[in-house]
């Protein structure tokens, strides 16, 4: 798998990014400048967290306009896997490739902390190494992480099992206090419906090493290497 990991003016996670796939996981990886308009033959584009742009107007709602976002729609439609992590999430759902959208978090506080996540699709392109019901253990770092969509969307979403993770506790319960930024159904990550998209706000490459607190972020990155 040869992986592409955008870089927009504001990203801070971007170096974190390719150190996991590149370092940790030994994977072919090359940077993706937003202004460039060719995706280098990848497999996969990695929308990593940060502010892109600094995050004005709202979050994500710039960067959506960057030369490359309009190769990444195109990627997309035609079946390329794309994974948007916290700021990289957010820049897709501005981009429309999934539903949805984010608010500020419920205590309106920035959010830096490890969390829980519960694994509720393992047979996704993205989560195909864990298994269902798996509790994980994986960092945040965001303000809009406040995951909204009406109720219509919300059913559909819950109908197609497009919800792939959602904040519990560590024993996998859904609680009000697990729910840390107040996400409607707790949800933490989802695909699009071809499965071929995914957005989550936790982040997996700084849960690649058991050096850094958590290796759990590997059930990400290792089912993006592995064939499904």
């Amino acid at each position: 798998m040869k992986f592409g990991i955008v870089a927009f003016p504001g990203s801070n996670c971007d170096f974190d990014t390719f150190y996991a796939f590149h370092d940790v996981m030994n994977q072919p990886t090359v940077w993706l400048w937003h202004k460039d308009h060719s995706l280098k033959d990848v497999d996969c584009v990695v929308l990593p967290g940060g502010f892109s742009y600094g995050d004005y107007l709202r979050s994500g709602a710039i960067a959506r306009f960057s030369p490359l976002m309009q190769e990444v729609l195109e990627f997309a439609a035609e079946g390329g896997l794309v994974l948007g992590i916290c700021n990289g999430f957010q820049v897709l759902l501005e981009l429309g490739l999934l539903p949805g959208a984010m608010l500020r978090n419920k205590h309106l506080k920035f959010l830096c902390q490890f969390v829980t996540i519960r694994l509720e699709n393992a047979k996704t392109r993205f989560t195909h190494k864990g298994r269902t019901g798996q509790v994980l253990r994986i960092p945040i770092a965001h303000f809009d992480g406040n995951y909204f969509a009406p109720p219509e969307t919300l059913e559909e979403i819950e109908a197609n099992g497009q919800v792939v993770f959602r904040y519990t506790d560590a024993e996998g319960r859904l609680t009000e206090r697990a729910n840390v930024n107040g996400s409607l159904h707790g949800i933490a990550g989802l695909t699009n419906k071809n499965g071929n998209v995914m957005g989550m706000m936790p982040h997996p490459e700084r849960a690649a090493e058991t050096l850094l607190g958590s290796a759990d972020g590997r059930v990400i990155l290792e089912s993006l290497m592995s064939r499904f």
